[in-house]
């Protein structure tokens, strides 16, 4: 199987243009389940999950992304997945930090060059 066909975590969207993306960071929501991500929706969304389609994401279209400019949010499980990848492709990713005392610990966001 090839790095960029590995699935990463699921991301959650409205429309093609709206997906679910955190409140300070504008970043796409990359979650480690499903149902961690249908958890998340319901505390973010009064519509909650009803509306919202979800889909798996793989590592290649996280990359495209992250070449066009996007940044994404990624909690504990998922990150897990990514980063060693992320560093095999030679991505500048640091190590992530869930469990840093600012209290901002459950998602950390990949941008390049930012």
């Amino acid at each position: 199987m090839s790095r960029n066909s590995k699935v990463i975590g699921y991301f959650g969207y409205s429309s093609p243009t709206n997906v679910i993306c955190t409140g300070e960071s504008h970043a796409c929501v990359i979650a480690g389940s499903e149902e961690y991500l249908r958890d998340y929706i319901n505390e973010i969304t009064p519509v909650g999950h009803s509306k919202v389609s979800i889909k798996k994401t793989r590592f290649g279209e996280i990359l495209k992304g992250l070449y066009l400019g996007a940044a994404y949010a990624f909690d504990v499980e998922s990150y897990t997945r990514f980063y060693p990848l992320a560093r095999q492709e030679g991505l500048p990713v640091k190590e992530a930090d869930f469990n840093n005392k600012d209290g901002n610990n459950r998602f950390f966001t990949v941008q390049l060059g930012s």
